[in-house]
């Protein structure tokens, strides 16, 4: 119980990182406050541009793959059985897109945790990482929707995790993906009433 508790709170406390929390305070603005009010790489794009959105994806990625790092090296550690030690990694990982999604540092109020996938992704396996990249690009423009593409990912993600590892890390993964809609509840709200901002408006008002 004790290295479950510290496993969760690894992953939690690295996961309140929040890159837009950084840049905005780099830039002096309160990216939340602005552009389509999220603490996350799309609405950083939005606002600063995509220089500053990459940056911020990066360190989203980025410390949710050193979480897993940092457990993995624990876990050998302390000798952890396989199966066990990748359903705590998935803990831990689960723990990281919490902590983006609902970091003390932004009073429980930060982003949406895709960033964080991916570098969860990166982790377990950089091909399927690579592929789920693919698979999200593919879907959110054939949509025109970044969400839908995401969406897939996530389902991708649970097949993967099924077939690769199967037992509880499977139930993990449905449960981020869970997250996933409760957090996007308003942009998928907003699709059905053709109000979610397109993939090619964002592109256009990059380019203007």
């Amino acid at each position: 119980m004790y290295l479950f508790i510290v496993i969760v709170m690894i992953g939690y406390l690295v996961g309140c990182i929040n890159g837009s929390q950084i840049i905005g305070k780099f830039k002096q603005i309160n990216i939340k406050q602005s552009g389509m009010k999220n603490a996350g790489a799309t609405n950083t794009t939005l606002v600063l541009g995509w220089r500053y959105g990459f940056i911020v994806a990066f360190i989203d990625v980025i410390k949710a793959t050193l979480s897993l790092a940092i457990t993995a090296f624990i876990l050998s550690y302390y000798n952890v059985m396989f199966e066990t030690a990748v359903l705590l990694l998935y803990v831990n990982a689960m723990a990281v897109v919490v902590g983006h999604n609902y970091p003390i540092t932004m009073s429980f109020k930060g982003g949406k945790g895709t960033a964080s996938l991916f570098g969860i992704l990166l982790y377990f396996d950089w091909k399927f990482a690579v592929t789920g990249l693919f698979i999200l690009l593919i879907f959110a423009f054939m949509t025109n929707y970044f969400v839908i593409g995401t969406f897939v990912l996530y389902l991708s993600f649970i097949i993967y995790t099924a077939y690769t590892f199967g037992g509880g890390t499977t139930y993990v993964a449905f449960l981020l993906t869970v997250l996933f809609l409760v957090k996007h509840t308003e942009n998928f709200r907003r699709i059905l009433n053709k109000e979610e901002m397109k993939l090619s408006t964002l592109f256009r008002r990059e380019a203007s």
